[in-house]
């Protein structure tokens, strides 16, 4: 279950991100709330990349050699 759990986290992810977007768009967001949208938009995306960098490098290894032992997880 925990490789389901990641994909949920990173789609939930993706959706706060889009949300975070919408809302730095608004032209009606204070300075203040938008220095701390944009940090939290930061962060998520370097989750993702961090996830989507895991997924990349288990599926070249099963492309490799068929095995995915030595692949830690986070």
């Amino acid at each position: 279950m925990a490789k389901e759990d990641k994909k949920i986290d990173f789609e939930s992810s993706l959706k706060e991100l889009e949300s975070i977007v919408e809302k730095l768009e608004d032209e009606n967001i204070n300075l203040e709330d938008s220095v701390k949208s944009f940090e939290k938009g930061i962060n998520l995306v370097k989750e993702c990349q961090e996830q989507l960098q895991t997924a990349e490098l288990k599926i070249k290894k099963l492309l490799d050699d068929g095995s995915s032992k030595d692949i830690s997880k986070s």
